[in-house]
């Protein structure tokens, strides 16, 4: 039974450590006024996975880090155009 206990700790441990978080830099060039950093923040937020979005209004940039095994770059792209402001991956 202790046997049985740990085996199953261990996999349930093992598949947290598993995640990958990423961070990217999307370039938001609709940005024209000093609300429009909420709405981004906002919609970024919203999407399963993101951990952390920091957006600068000056720059018109957008940084998230997200979880790679539950969305992607993608999601993040639609939820900002979604929401009116479109972006696309800084290079």
């Amino acid at each position: 039974m202790k046997k049985l206990l740990l085996m199953t700790g261990l996999l349930l441990t093992t598949f947290g450590v598993n995640a990958k978080p990423q961070t990217i830099t999307l370039e938001v060039p609709t940005m024209n006024c000093p609300v429009c950093p909420i709405t981004v923040t906002k919609s970024l937020e919203k999407v399963n996975g993101v951990t952390d979005v920091e957006v600068k209004y000056e720059e018109r940039l957008a940084k998230v880090t997200f979880d790679d095994e539950i969305t992607n770059t993608k999601a993040l792209i639609d939820a900002t155009t979604n929401a009116g402001y479109p972006s696309l991956v800084k290079e």
